[in-house]
C-alpha cells in the first residue's frame, strides 16, 4: 500500500527511566495513545526522539518496540539522516524496515554543503532507498536550508523522493515549493503552528511534536483542514497555540516531555546534552495541559 502524506505524523519521543535507560513500557503506552488519538502517522527517530543520544543497538530496539506496539495500525516513517551520505546509506541496511513505510531524513547538518552538494546527498539517497523518501528541511538545527529550487528538483528528477517537512519557518520558500511542485509530491509542515497556514496555501498535513500529547486535537484539525472546513479547523487550531509555544520555549523535546508526564504518560527524563526546561516555564507547559485537556 503506498505511503499517504496526508493528515497528522507524530514526531515521537523516546521515553527514558530515571537511570536513563529507555522506558519501553512508556514507549508502549504512547504509541497506543497516539493511535487512539487518530493521528495517521508515527514518525521513529525524527528529532523529537533523541536518536543523537541513542546507540545503534537502542535505535533497532526502539523501532522493534514501536512496530510491535503499533501492530500495523498507523503508517511508519523512520527517521534515517545524517551528514555523512555513505553512512545514511549503509544505515538502509542495517536498520529493519518491516513495517516501516517511508524513510524522513534530514538535510545534512555541520558540513554546510552547498545547494549542489544538498541535491547530490539526496540523489544517492533516493536511489539506494527501498523506501519512498521525505526530505526533512530544518535549518534551524542544521545551519542550512534546502532552497526551494532545490526541492523541486529533487522533487522532479526522483518519483520516489515524495514529500518535504518543511521546518524553515519561511511561507515564501513554502508558497514556492507548492506552486512548482510535481504530482505526487507533497509539502508537510514541520511547525505544529504553521500548519493551519500552510494548509490553507495547500500543505498535506504536519509531522507534529504537540500531537504526542493531543493527537486527537491535532487530527481533527488537519482533517478539517484538507476538507476545506475552515469554520472547524481555525478553533483547533487556536486550542493548541499557546500549549505549542511553550513546547520550545526552553528547548524540545524537554517541553514536551514534561506535557507527556503531567498526563501521565512518562516519566520527565532526557539524556545529556539536554536537560530539563526551567521552572517556570515547566510550570506553565502544566497548567496549558489541564486548559487544553478541558477545553
Amino acid at each position: 500500500m503506498p505511503f499517504n502524506t496526508k493528515g497528522t505524523g507524530v514526531a515521537i519521543i523516546t521515553p527514558f527511566n530515571t537511570d536513563g535507560s529507555i522506558d519501553f513500557d512508556a514507549l508502549q503506552k504512547l504509541v497506543h495513545h497516539i493511535v487512539a488519538g487518530e493521528a495517521e502517522t508515527i514518525v521513529i527517530l525524527g528529532t523529537t526522539g533523541e536518536p543523537a543520544v541513542l546507540s545503534h543497538d537502542e535505535k533497532i530496539a526502539v523501532i522493534e518496540a514501536i512496530v510491535a506496539a503499533n501492530n500495523g495500525r498507523a503508517q511508519l516513517v523512520l527517521g534515517i539522516g545524517g551528514n555523512n551520505t555513505a553512512e545514511v546509506i549503509r544505515q538502509l541496511t542495517l536498520f529493519p524496515l518491516e513495517g516501516i513505510a517511508a524513510i524522513l531524513s534530514v538535510a545534512p547538518y555541520y558540513n554546510k554543503p552547498n545547494q549542489e552538494g544538498i541535491y547530490q546527498h539526496f540523489k544517492a539517497i533516493a536511489e539506494a532507498s527501498p523506501l519512498p523518501v521525505i526530505i526533512y528541511n530544518v535549518p534551524g538545527r542544521t545551519g542550512i536550508n534546502i532552497s526551494a529550487t532545490t526541492t523541486l528538483r529533487l522533487a522532479k528528477d526522483f518519483k520516489n523522493i515524495i514529500a518535504t517537512k518543511e521546518a524553515s519557518g519561511n511561507l515564501d520558500q513554502c508558497t514556492a515549493i507548492l506552486m512548482g511542485k510535481p504530482e505526487g509530491f507533497d509539502l508537510i509542515s514541520g511547525d505544529d503552528n504553521l500548519t493551519y497556514p500552510l494548509m490553507m496555501l495547500g500543505a498535506s498535513g504536519v509531522i507534529s511534536v504537540s500531537a504526542n500529547a493531543f493527537p486527537d486535537v491535532m487530527s481533527q484539525m488537519v482533517r478539517h483542514a484538507l476538507a476545506g472546513d475552515v469554520k472547524k479547523a481555525l478553533p483547533l487550531h487556536y486550542r493548541l497555540y499557546h500549549f505549542t509555544n511553550l513546547l520550545f520555549a526552553d528547548g524540545s523535546p524537554a517541553g514536551i516531555k514534561v506535557a507527556l508526564n503531567q498526563m501521565g504518560i512518562v516519566k520527565y527524563y532526557l539524556r545529556l546534552p539536554l536537560v530539563p526546561v526551567n521552572a517556570e516555564t515547566e510550570k506553565a507547559i502544566r497548567e496549558e495541559v489541564v486548559k487544553v485537556s478541558r477545553f
